[in-house]
């Protein structure tokens, strides 16, 4: 016999099912994939962190740490945890407004409330946020990211900026005289090879198809564009010379060691201060990591991800990576695409990048000294461009009005004020299009050739709050001579607290008028609601009726017993 109490998940990551009947060939396939995401991970775990206004080491040490802690404990087979380019605004503005510290502890704070929704089984909730704010959000994160980048893109002498959406265009447009053609060129030529190096060589590219068959082609197919971009760009600003900014010049390069553990000093003061931004981090996270879960689940055989194990999972990586210094962790489309593209089947895959990147850390730090910022911003100006699902706002005019209007407030809200408002006003206008619609759903038909002084109305629909106008009518509507009411509710799906107490005031409205409200064919969830609340004794069992013709026989002669429902 169950017990009765609360009903928690049960913490069971992944790769404890994986790991039965692991082979050889597996192993291999894992290793293969998690060495490529590990590579495609470096330039974009440095960029994602500068772009979000903290030291490079700190992407790199998100990735390690929380990529490890995803992989090892998620409910995803293939999900690649680590910093991500929906993050950099929201991580951007809490670094401005309340410091790095309390970015630490925002961070930590939001991956106890990610544990607790999986806990409590409350995953499958971010899955109710409408397609219209994920949509939304995801443009207006993308366009703030864009707007982040244009400073190191084009070498501008701003020291830093504010994270506001119109004051970034204020001072960006300001400085444009200070543009260096030199970091546009490398920015440029980063956007370039990232979009012309896949195309290269697929079919039907510009190189001849005898040469696409050859060997060493064929490997340097597979050497991902961010890494190509990153050494060769790097390297030609290091042999000419060319005055730009890089890692070394801003942030005197990379420590060439492990991070280190630290505990942010902690109080509830600051706690209170940072409700929001946990909140903002705790949202955009569990969307982000489930969102790219499902994404993972339609390019992979089963089984599917689990979303309560997966949000416990990302919050103990949130938790535990603020102390070693790093960002908000999350699940990156981007590199478990890849991931999944190279091969991998199991978490291993993941673990693996994460030990791929910190070899990389250890091995060959120095080299990040002479990476300019504009090829990094490149990098994330062409993530950015990906994120963005900008075909939805040329397919708008296909849509409805209340589509239409949420997308757009929800892209506009985004970029003008920030993702806590945006999904705010946004769920608030999807609820009340929401409302609107199912009220309009619900109607009441009047039947024709019903018998002299009663009136019978078909029910079709919801009665719930949005819809108990059309009930309070009834009584205004009826004819001189009318002793009797017959609600026939068979095509009546469900009904809520208005909607019965709607009823019960029809009820005593019609009593005062001398005419008899009966109710008839209730399907199973309003004939239960009508009993617990007592409405059917209320009425007279009499006055609930199994079908339409016994409650005409009711209403015709109200001495006449009918059958009950």
């Amino acid at each position: 016999m169950k017990r009765p109490g609360i009903d928690l998940a049960v913490f069971r990551p992944r790769i404890v099912d994986a790991l039965k009947g692991y082979d050889r060939r597996r192993f291999l396939g894992d290793v293969g994939a998690g060495v490529t995401v590990g590579v495609v991970a470096l330039p974009l775990a440095m960029a994602f962190a500068i772009a979000s206004g903290v030291k490079p080491e700190q992407g790199l040490f998100t990735a390690i740490i929380g990529g490890l802690l995803v992989a090892a404990l998620g409910g995803s087979s293939v999900q690649i945890g680590g910093p991500a380019g929906a993050f950099i605004v929201i991580v951007y503005g809490i670094v401005q407004r309340y410091g790095l510290t309390n970015l630490l502890i925002a961070t930590a704070l939001a991956g106890v409330l990610m544990f607790a929704l999986g806990l409590f089984k409350l995953g499958a909730l971010v899955r109710y946020i409408p397609v219209t704010i994920v949509i939304g959000f995801t443009n207006g994160i993308a366009v703030l990211i864009a707007f982040s980048q244009i400073k190191d893109l084009l070498g501008l002498s701003v020291a830093k900026l504010p994270s506001d959406f119109f004051s970034q265009v204020h001072l960006l447009a300001t400085h444009l005289h200070t543009l260096n053609v030199h970091a546009l060129g490398l920015g440029a030529a980063t956007v370039a090879m990232l979009f012309f190096w896949p195309r290269l060589f697929s079919p039907g590219s510009l190189l001849p198809s005898h040469l696409l068959e050859g060997h060493t082609l064929r490997t340097a197919s597979r050497v991902p564009g961010p890494i190509v971009a990153l050494v060769v760009l790097s390297a030609l600003a290091w042999w000419l010379k060319m005055p730009v900014e890089t890692i070394g010049s801003r942030f005197g390069g990379i420590p060439q060691t492990l991070p280190s553990l630290e505990l942010p000093p902690f109080s509830w003061q600051s706690a209170k201060e940072l409700v929001i931004p946990t909140f903002t981090i705790a949202l955009l996270g569990g969307v982000e990591s489930l969102l790219c879960a499902r994404i993972a689940d339609n390019l992979t055989d089963p089984p599917r991800h689990d979303p309560n194990q997966e949000l416990m999972a990302q919050g103990v990586a949130n938790f535990v990576v603020p102390f070693f210094g790093g960002i908000p962790v999350t699940g990156t489309i981007a590199r478990t695409v890849t991931n999944i593209r190279a091969g991998a089947r199991t978490p291993v895959a993941g673990i693996v990048h994460s030990l791929t990147l910190l070899l990389i850390v250890l091995l060959a730090a120095p080299l990040a000294m002479n990476v300019p910022l504009a090829v990094l911003a490149g990098i994330v100006l062409f993530a950015a461009w990906n994120m963005g699902e900008w075909h939805e706002f040329a397919r708008l005019r296909r849509f409805s009005l209340p589509y239409r209007t949420v997308l757009l407030g929800t892209f506009l809200l985004t970029v003008i004020f920030d993702l806590t408002v945006a999904v705010q006003v946004g769920l608030v206008m999807a609820c009340g299009f929401f409302i609107y619609r199912m009220s309009s759903l619900f109607r009441t038909d009047l039947a024709p050739d019903s018998p002299p002084g009663v009136q019978v109305y078909r029910l079709y629909g919801t009665l719930f709050f949005g819809a108990v106008g059309k009930i309070e009518t009834i009584s205004q509507q009826l004819p001189p001579g009318t002793h009797a009411v017959v609600l026939e509710m068979h095509q009546l799906v469900s009904i809520d607290n208005s909607g019965l107490d709607a009823l019960m005031q029809l009820h005593k409205t019609l009593a005062r008028q001398g005419v008899h409200l009966i109710l008839c064919d209730l399907n199973e969830q309003p004939r239960e609601l009508v009993r617990r609340a007592g409405f059917d004794a209320e009425l007279g069992l009499d006055n609930v009726t199994s079908h339409l013709g016994a409650a005409l026989a009711r209403a015709v002669d109200p001495t006449r017993r009918a059958s009950t429902a």
